[in-house]
C-alpha cells in the first residue's frame, strides 16, 4: 500500500491549472482528487475568480479527502491589497481510513509539483479552515 500511495502520478492538468491560478489569476480555487484506480491526482473542480469563499468550501465533500488550492485576497493593516496562495489538505474525520492514508502519504510529493504555494493548512473539519484562520495565516 505504501508503494501505491507514494507512487501517485500528478496529471499535467493539475500543474497547468495551478500555473494559470498563480500567474494569470484565472481561478479563485482548484479542488484536486486522487483517482485511486489510475493512481494519479486530477483536477476535480475549478472556481471562477468571482466565486466566494463559501463557493470554495461547498466544493469540498463532507466525507471524502481532497487537496485544494485557494487564492486568498486580503487587505493589510497598511491598507495594501495582497494575495496569498493557500494549499489545503482536506481530510474530514468521516472519510475512509485508507483514503486518509493515501492523501497523507501523497501530499508532500503533490505539493512539490505546485511551485508557488505560500501557506499550507491541514483541515479535518470546516472550522479548521475558516476565513478567520486564512486571515491569521496570511500575514
Amino acid at each position: 500500500m505504501a508503494n501505491a500511495a507514494s507512487g501517485m502520478a500528478v496529471h499535467d492538468d493539475c500543474k497547468l491549472r495551478f500555473l494559470e491560478l498563480k500567474a494569470k489569476r484565472t481561478y479563485r480555487f482548484i479542488v484536486f482528487k486522487i483517482e485511486e484506480k489510475q493512481k494519479q491526482v486530477v483536477v476535480e473542480k475549478v472556481g471562477e475568480p468571482t466565486n466566494s469563499y463559501e463557493d470554495f468550501t461547498a466544493s469540498l465533500p463532507a466525507d471524502e479527502c481532497r487537496y485544494a488550492v485557494y487564492d486568498f485576497d486580503f487587505v493589510t493593516e497598511e491598507n495594501c491589497q495582497k494575495s496569498r496562495i493557500f494549499f489545503i489538505a482536506w481530510s474530514p474525520d468521516t472519510s475512509r481510513v485508507r483514503s486518509k492514508m493515501i492523501y497523507a502519504s501523497s501530499k508532500d510529493r503533490f505539493k512539490r509539483e505546485l511551485d508557488g504555494i505560500q501557506v499550507e493548512l491541514q483541515a479535518t473539519d470546516p472550522t479548521e479552515m475558516g476565513l478567520d484562520v486564512f486571515k491569521s495565516r496570511a500575514n
